[in-house]
C-alpha cells in the first residue's frame, strides 16, 4: 500500500473540514465526510507506520516509547507508545497515523445495554435508529471475527482452566483481525493473521483491521489530505471559520514553536481522550466559551493489566513477531479469548477477564521486570530464548475491563495535560478485580502479580490503556461538553444550555460519560458513525459506506 500522508508544505490554508487526530473517531469522520464530497484535511501528531515498520525488537521499542510525568520525561514526543505517569493514575496511549488502533488488542464489542440506559446519556441517543446504523457500519468496516484456531492456543486453554474457579466460562473474543487473505472494504489487500502475538506493538503482518488500513485508507481514496507530524494546540473562531493552531515536528525532532494554522468551516476533534480535552482546555483559556464540565468525568474503564507467574503448564503468551524469531507453536492474537463475569443485578460488578500476550519487542524486559532486584539487567538481551523456553513460557498475561466511578479530572498543569484523581486506587473495583484474579491464577498453579514494576517510577498507581471522558456527552452544557450528536456546547449561548458551536465536534473516547465495561474501540467507532450520519443530515449531504472495489 502506498503511503497515505503527504508533506506538510502541501497543506492548504483552508478546507471544508479539518479532522484533528486519526484514531477511530477521526478515521470515521475523515472517511464519511470525504464520501460527502467535502475537502478534508487530517492532522495527526504522530508518524505514519507502513506495515512491517513497527518495532519488534527491544532497542526499536525503546526508541518508540515516550514517558512523561512530574518526575521524568524521556523519549521522542511523537513516539508510538505514550505513557503518561501521574500521581494518581497512569495512562498508556498510541501515537501515529491510526491512533490507538495501531497498538491495541483489537477487541471489538458493544457494551451491555444497561450502559446506554444510564441517565447520563441523552435520551436522543437511543430514540432514533442512527446509533444502530452506526454500529452496523462500524461492523462492516472493522469486521470483528473470532480466531478460528482459538481452542488450540495454549493461552486460551490456560484461560479455560483459570475460569474453572470463576462464575464464568471462557469463550472466543471478537477482534478486528483478518484471519484469511482478503481485499477489505477500503479496497486494501490484507493477508491472513499469522498468530504471532504482536498485535499490541503494531501488526507487521497487516492482518489487523486498524484505522490506518480501513477508514483512513478509504478517506484517502476519496480525496482526503492526510498530514503527520502536526500537533494541534488550540482552536478559535475567526471570521466565521474555525482556525486550528498547530506546531509541526521537523526532521531533527524539534518543534517549530506552534506558529502555524489552518482554517475550516467544520472541525472534528479526535485527538483522543487526553488530546481532545487538552486542546479544548487551552481553547477555553484563550476565550472559547465551553462547558464547566470540560475535563470532568475521566474514567479508566476499570482497567487492570496483571500477571500470573509460575503456572504449572506452558502458556505461550509472549509474541514471536513477524517474521517469527523462534519456531514454536502459534501464540495467537494478543487477545483471543475472554471470560465474562456477569452480574444481572449490578452492572458495576461486571467485568471481562481476557487472556493476553506480551509483544516480542518487550521479551528482553521480562526478566528485568519480574526477577527481584533486576540482577539480570545486563544479561536481559541474551535471555530472549529463555523467555520462550524458561519460566516466562508459563507466564499468564491478563487484561481486565470493568466499571469504575469515572471521577477523575483532566487538567492543564504548566501547559501539560495531567489527571487528578486522588482516590483512584481506593475504588472498590480494584479490590474486586484483585480477588477475582487471585482465584483465577490459583487454578493454574500460578502466583498473582499485580504490578511487577511496583517500586519503580510506576509506583502503586493503577494504569489504563482505555482512557475515557473529559468531553462527556450530556443533556445540556450543565451536564456535559457535547450533545448527543457530538456537537460542542456553547456556554455563552442560549439560556437553555442547548446552544452549540456551529461546526465544532468531538468524536473519540473523550465523549464517554461513564465507563463502558468493554474495550471501547467499537463504541467509539459506532458513536462517531452516528455523529457523521447526523452531521450529513443536518447539512443536506449524502454518503454511503459501500465497499471500494479497486
Amino acid at each position: 500500500m502506498q503511503p497515505l500522508s503527504r508533506p506538510l508544505d502541501q497543506l492548504k490554508p483552508r478546507y471544508d473540514v479539518v479532522v484533528v487526530g486519526s484514531g477511530y473517531g477521526g478515521g470515521v469522520a475523515a472517511s464519511r465526510l470525504a464520501r460527502c464530497g467535502q475537502k478534508i484535511c487530517v492532522l495527526e501528531r504522530g508518524k505514519e507506520f507502513a506495515t512491517g515498520a513497527f518495532p519488534d525488537r527491544f532497542p526499536e521499542f525503546r526508541r518508540e516509547l515516550r514517558v512523561s510525568g512530574k518526575a521524568v520525561t524521556m523519549g521522542p514526543a511523537d513516539a508510538l507508545f505514550q505513557l503518561n505517569l501521574g500521581p494518581d493514575i497512569h495512562v498508556l496511549t498510541g501515537c501515529g497515523l491510526g491512533g490507538g488502533s495501531l497498538i491495541n488488542a483489537a477487541v471489538a464489542m458493544r457494551p451491555d445495554d444497561r450502559v446506554f440506559a444510564d441517565p447520563l446519556w441523552p435520551g436522543e441517543l437511543t430514540r432514533d435508529t442512527a446509533l444502530e446504523q452506526g454500529f452496523e457500519r462500524a461492523a462492516r468496516m472493522l469486521r470483528p471475527a473470532f480466531c478460528p484456531d482459538v481452542t488450540e492456543l495454549l493461552k486460551y486453554q490456560a484461560l479455560q482452566k483459570a475460569s474453572t474457579a470463576l462464575p464464568g466460562t471462557a469463550s472466543p473474543a471478537p477482534i478486528a483481525v483478518s484471519f484469511e487473505e482478503m481485499r477489505n472494504p477500503a479496497g486494501v489487500s490484507q493477508p491472513a493473521c499469522t498468530l504471532c502475538g504482536d498485535c499490541c506493538s503494531g501488526c507487521n503482518v497487516g492482518a489487523k483491521n486498524t484505522v490506518y488500513l480501513t477508514y483512513l485508507a478509504d478517506a484517502h481514496a476519496h480525496g482526503a489530505e492526510i498530514y503527520t507530524g502536526a500537533t494541534a494546540t488550540r482552536i478559535e473562531r475567526e471570521d466565521g471559520l474555525w482556525r486550528i493552531h498547530f506546531s509541526s515536528r521537523e526532521g531533527n525532532g524539534e518543534t517549530d514553536g506552534g506558529g502555524q494554522s489552518v482554517s475550516a468551516a467544520i472541525v472534528i476533534l479526535s485527538a483522543g481522550t487526553l488530546g481532545s480535552t487538552e486542546i479544548l482546555l487551552r481553547s477555553r483559556d484563550a476565550g472559547l466559551a465551553l462547558s464547566d464540565r470540560l475535563g470532568h468525568g475521566f474514567s479508566a474503564n476499570g482497567d487492570i493489566i496483571a500477571f500470573g507467574y509460575g503456572a504449572k503448564e506452558r502458556i505461550n503468551a509472549v509474541g514471536v513477531g513477524h517474521p517469527a524469531k523462534i519456531d514454536i507453536e502459534p501464540v495467537g492474537p494478543c487477545v483471543a479469548g475472554q471470560t465474562k463475569l456477569a452480574d444481572p443485578q449490578m452492572l458495576a460488578n461486571e467485568m471481562y477477564l481476557q487472556e493476553g500476550a506480551m509483544p516480542s519487542g518487550l521479551a528482553p524486559l521480562l526478566p528485568v521486570a519480574f526477577i527481584p532486584g533486576g540482577q539480570l539487567l545486563g544479561a536481559a538481551q541474551s535471555l530472549i530464548k529463555g523467555v520462550y523456553k524458561g519460566p516466562f513460557a508459563n507466564l499468564h498475561t491478563f487484561f481486565v475491563v470493568s466499571h469504575d466511578e469515572a471521577a477523575g479530572k483532566i487538567v492543564l498543569k504548566d501547559d501539560d495535560v495531567a489527571i487528578e484523581w486522588p482516590d483512584a486506587a481506593a475504588q472498590d473495583v480494584y479490590a474486586r478485580v484483585d480477588a477475582m484474579l487471585e482465584k483465577a491464577v490459583r487454578g493454574t498453579g500460578a502466583k498473582y502479580i499485580k504490578n511487577p514494576l511496583a517500586g519503580t517510577v510506576m509506583g502503586q498507581q493503577p494504569a489504563t490503556a482505555h482512557p475515557l471522558g473529559g468531553c462527556a456527552i450530556g443533556h445540556d452544557a450543565d451536564a456535559g461538553v457535547v450533545n448527543h450528536k457530538c456537537e460542542v456546547f456553547d456556554s455563552g449561548g442560549a439560556g437553555d444550555g442547548q446552544a452549540v458551536h456551529d461546526g465544532l465536534y468531538v468524536c473519540d473516547g473523550a465523549v464517554m460519560p461513564r465507563s463502558l465495561g468493554v474495550n471501547p474501540l467499537f463504541t467509539i467507532t459506532g458513536l462517531a458513525e452516528r455523529a457523521m450520519i447526523h452531521l450529513a443530515r443536518d447539512r443536506g449531504w449524502r454518503f454511503d459506506d459501500a465497499p471500494l472495489t479497486r
